[in-house]
This record gives structure tokens, sequence and C-alpha cells, in this order.
């Protein structure tokens, strides 16, 4: 959802108006309310939910019948089971196939960024509306998002209430999706799970290098089990577990000192709102996946397809060292 940003502006910019965004769940609204590009914002309840069940569904089903010759952009691929349910919503809704383009499996090519795959598909043209009427402006490959300012007042209150103004904040992102899947766990499969001793490891060696910093242990409240333990094995009074619900995810991350994530939506969160980041790949492609900065803070991808397919096979002092570059070569990124 992150990386659409720059499709989102390439389109507005193109047609000349904001877009409409249709997502399943809630991180729609999450992250692009009051975003310039975005008009409007339908979360539809979960991917599974029966069609027709919802009023969200009927909101959706009325705005397509009147949204005019307006050109739609499918951005779930044929390999997408969830792409059967938008080609029935769009022939409920009366939509001509002539006015859609759907995103092709070939844009998930590893060899390409997953953005430059999203522009390339912008620039496509719906067969019902005439390419030449409608240039392509050039804009730039990396997702920028908005905190709003009524998210940056209650995190900077919740910080202020906790005795953390005026210290760095190192957030970290041990955990993904996977994690707080059963059967991941069951079966041990999950390429992205760092061991709990490298955590350690990593978390002593930060706080050996920055004291005075506060290191945040990021994740969905499913997640809080995982981080507490991490937090209780490094023994360290500096090293907190913290639920963060997105938007303060975002907040945070405007004014931390950097981040440390393993290959995870809150490290796109965090380099598209600016924060310096290491981001650790298992058996991803990292040139496909790798969070991108529309600032000039640095992101470090380490590990990956084709060298590594495990994060374990990234070691601590690898992870230490990237993480300590990224004040050498941006001292100016110590923030309050």
């Amino acid at each position: 959802m992150v990386l659409l940003a720059p499709l989102l502006k390439l389109l507005r910019r193109r047609y000349g108006m904001p877009c409409w965004l249709i997502g399943s769940g809630p991180w729609s609204t999450q992250l692009y309310g009051g975003h310039e590009d975005i008009a409007q914002i339908w979360s539809l309840a979960g991917r599974h939910t029966p069609l027709l069940l919802g009023p969200t569904w009927w909101r959706v089903l009325w705005a397509l019948r009147h949204s005019g010759s307006s050109p739609i952009y499918v951005c779930e691929t044929a390999s997408s089971s969830r792409l059967k349910r938008i080609e029935s919503l769009l022939a409920m809704a009366g939509i001509e196939p002539q006015r859609c383009v759907f995103l092709r499996d070939d844009s998930d090519d590893s060899r390409e960024h997953r953005i430059d795959g999203l522009l390339r598909f912008g620039m496509q043209t719906p067969p019902a509306l005439q390419a030449s009427h409608f240039p392509c402006p050039e804009v730039q490959s990396a997702p920028q998002l908005r905190v709003l300012d009524q998210h940056r007042l209650e995190c900077a209150a919740w910080m202020r209430e906790r005795g953390w103004s005026g210290r760095p904040i190192v957030l970290v992102q041990p955990g993904n999706r996977r994690s707080v899947r059963h059967r991941w766990r069951r079966n041990q499969v999950d390429g992205k799970a760092w061991s709990l001793a490298n955590w350690i490891a990593l978390l002593r060696q930060v706080h050996a290098s920055l004291p005075q910093a506060l290191i945040v242990l990021s994740g969905t409240r499913q997640e809080l089990a995982m981080l507490r333990q991490i937090r209780d094995a490094a023994g360290l009074d500096e090293v907190i577990a913290a639920p963060l619900p997105l938007s303060r995810l975002l907040a945070l991350c405007e004014v931390a000192h950097s981040m440390i994530s393993v290959d995870t939506g809150p490290a796109h969160v965090a380099a598209a709102v600016g924060a310096p980041l290491v981001v650790l790949f298992g058996d991803s492609w990292p040139q496909h996946w790798s969070p991108r900065s529309a600032g000039l803070a640095p992101v470090i991808s380490l590990g990956g397809r084709p060298q590594t397919s495990h994060v374990n096979q990234i070691s601590v002092p690898a992870v230490f060292e990237a993480w300590r570059s990224l004040r050498a070569d941006s001292p100016d990124l110590t923030r309050h």
C-alpha cells in the first residue's frame, strides 16, 4: 500500500484530479488520510468478506456507477485471488472494460523495483481514452507520506507522558505479518525471522553506542508477546516494547533517530516519512522490495536474494555497522 504513493501522484497529475482509492482493511485510510493525491478512500471489510455484505460495498458500487468516464486502474494481478472479486464489483457497477487497465503479472518481476513497475502501469491508457490527451508527467519514484498535525500532536503528548521528550528514539521492527501466524511458527519457514540471540546482541551494541537513546521495539498488538520476549532477554531499561497504531508509527518515524527493521511494511512507512533506515532481507529480492526514501535520509538494505535466503545469514556486526553508518554519513540526523 505504501508503494502505491508514486502511482497515485502520477495519476493525479496525468488526469488533473485526485484519485479515488478503494482497498481492503484499515490501512488505506490510516496511510492516506489528508493526502493531496486522494479525493476519497473506501476501506472494504476484510478481503474474504462476501461481496455484498457491509454498507461500504454498496457505497463503492454506487460511486462506481456514477463515475462517468473516469479511468480505472486495478492494482491486483491475475495471480491474485482477489481479482475475481474486483471484476465482479466492476461488472455489477456496469463499468465498461475499455475504461480499465489491469496490472500484469510481469510487473512483479524481481529484477525491477515494484514502484518502477507501478509507474509503468500508470503510464498505460485505458482503450476508451486517447493517450495523447493525457501525457505522462515525471514524478519522484519514491513514496512520500504525510503525517497529520493531529497525529503529530497526539504522538508528542504520548511521548511526554512517558518522559521520552528530548531523547533520541531508535525504532526496531523485529516482526512481520508471518510472525503472528501460527502455521509459520510451527513450520519454521519464516525467512524474515532473525534469531532472539541476534536481536539481543544488536540491542546491547546499539545501547552501548548511543546510551542516551530509547530503543523502542515496535509492532502490532498481536506481536506484543514477541516484543516483550526480546525486551526481557535484552535486560536493558532503555529497551521498550510498544505496540503502535499506524498513525502513531508514522508520527514516531518522523522524529526518530533511526530504524532497524526486517523487510516489512513499517520499514516502507519509515522511509516514506524520512527516517534513516536499515532493512534486513531474507528470502525476497531487495532490488524489487527495498524501501525508498523521498528525502535525504539514507536507506541501507542488507541480505536478500540471490546472496541469502534467510535473515539469520546476516551477522550482528554487519547490521550494527550499517546502523552506525547512518549516523556517520548524516551527523545531523540525531533528531529530537
